[in-house]
């Protein structure tokens, strides 16, 4: 097990990302048109603003209208502030309906490469890109490799390949490069 993913700037942050799976899920739920490096630190300001762990009973169960404004802040946790807190609290639903309340039971039973990816995509706010991406990090950072794991995984760069704080300013190099051969091919 790992002690730390630095991918925020906080040390604080990127403990809890490496040390709470629904942490983790929250973070890669909130990184979507949003700096990534701030979409990971969200779950940290989340507890901190609620003053406690992240636990999914708690979250599906807080009122909607408090999550939102905890998430506005200010500052805001996200870009979409309240659609995201209805996205955090739809995964935080489903992972007590269907996980027990226990984030790790997404990956922790899958069965092979090909059941994570499925299930991750299953969560909402987890398109084909997010699940795919979210095996990499299982696989590559968190040493959870079932069967297959590899197949499932972004075969492009991505928040799994980040190994240091300052891997996240190549990634965007490399994305922003992507970005612009696609461009020109189309």
């Amino acid at each position: 097990m790992i002690d730390s993913l630095p991918w925020t700037g906080d040390a604080a942050a990127d403990r809890l990302l490496a040390s709470d799976p629904l942490a983790l899920l929250i973070g890669m739920l909130l990184d979507q048109q949003f700096p990534m490096e701030r979409a990971f630190a969200g779950p940290h300001i989340l507890a901190t603003r609620l003053g406690r762990d992240l636990d999914a009973s708690d979250l599906s169960e807080i009122s909607e209208d408090e999550l939102v404004d905890v998430f506005r802040g200010p500052p805001a946790i996200h870009r979409y502030p309240a659609s995201m807190a209805k996205r955090t609290q739809s995964l935080a639903q489903m992972i007590v309906d269907e996980y027990d309340g226990q984030p790790a039971q997404v990956w922790e039973g899958a069965a092979d490469g090909r059941d994570l990816y499925k299930r991750l995509r299953a969560l909402p706010g987890y398109g084909d890109a997010k699940a795919r991406i979210f095996v990499g990090i299982l696989g590559k950072r968190l040493g959870v490799a079932p069967p297959g794991w590899e197949e499932e995984a972004a075969d492009w760069a991505s928040i799994a390949d980040v190994a240091s704080f300052d891997d996240i300013a190549e990634l965007r190099e490399a994305k922003r490069l992507a970005k612009e051969a696609a461009k020109k091919k189309g």
